[in-house]
């Protein structure tokens, strides 16, 4: 009985990791699924386990496939080194959490050294804005998102991305290398069997996208959209990932003390990333993304 227990929870997790794009929407939890679908790589280590107690060789066969299509999915990840090379741009961007009040703290350690910081879930006048607006001498806010940047801001408005309140901003920066568009978001949130929101707030994001002209374009955020999330492929491509592209490792930035997702973004066109990773935000529930880019 076990040797067959084995052998059906092994196949049933391969096909799980490897066809999951394929499952229906299950009344929307298939998205939170895809998002801890890394962690099912979890399952192998158990069951291999279960396989050694059973003396069953096909037990441990089959356990090995279930651990194979992890290893193709995921391997590359955990195994990738930054490409390195100039860069024109140091980028972060956190969720500085709207009842944090040790927010100024946690964005001083991030953003030293940046050119540019993207906030989200920023109290008007708190002590997050208060921090960053002495370490830049330019920024554009919008209601509980900001954008801080060590160039000037040409350009600033508001973008409508589907909520009652807005969570967006478009800014042009003017850099040494050339004049940048950046957006910066926070999408709605994605919570078991309610995602619908959420996605509509993406289907604007991609909008926004499609029809902005820009050559060099940068989108920062908290897009409670896991790197695994089925309807992130709404905005990559047609944006590279700078952490599938220049980090090693998964980069969980959510929650803080034992990230297990990575809501948090930096996606771009005309650059290229030659750094990324996470760093610590003391107080914050996140972790920050950063990356440094070059322009094209």
């Amino acid at each position: 009985m076990l040797r067959r227990a084995i052998i059906v929870l092994a196949g049933a997790l391969a096909l799980l990791l490897g066809g999951h794009s394929l499952l229906p929407d299950l009344n929307r939890f298939t998205p939170i699924v895809e998002s801890l679908l890394p962690w099912l790589g979890l399952g192998v280590p158990v069951l291999l386990i279960g396989a050694l107690f059973s003396r069953s060789w096909q037990a441990v066969a089959a356990v090995m496939l279930p651990a194979l299509v992890w290893a193709v999915m995921f391997g590359p990840d955990l195994l990738r080194t930054p490409p390195g090379g100039t860069s024109d741009l140091s980028v972060a961007t956190l969720n500085v959490g709207v009842v944090n009040s040790s927010s100024g703290r946690a964005v001083r350690a991030v953003a030293k050294g940046r050119d540019l910081f993207a906030a989200q879930e920023l109290t008007p006048g708190g002590p997050a804005a208060k921090e960053l607006d002495q370490i830049f001498p330019h920024k554009v806010q919008v209601s509980t998102i900001g954008l801080w940047s060590r160039y000037p801001i040409v350009e600033q408005r508001r973008v409508d991305i589907g909520l009652a309140w807005t969570r967006a901003l478009r800014a042009v920066v003017k850099t040494p290398k050339g004049k940048l568009t950046v957006y910066v978001m926070h999408l709605a949130s994605a919570r078991p069997g309610a995602t619908a929101r959420r996605d509509e707030t993406l289907s604007h994001a991609r909008r926004l996208i499609d029809r902005d002209p820009s050559e060099h374009l940068l989108l920062l955020g908290d897009l409670n959209t896991a790197t695994t999330d089925r309807q992130r492929s709404g905005l990559v491509p047609p944006l590279t990932d700078a952490q599938q592209e220049a980090g090693g490792g998964f980069g969980f930035t959510w929650p803080s003390s034992f990230p297990i997702t990575r809501p948090d973004h930096i996606l771009y066109r005309g650059l290229t990333a030659t750094s990324a990773g996470v760093e610590e935000a003391t107080g914050s529930d996140h972790r920050a993304a950063v990356a440094t880019l070059r322009l094209n």
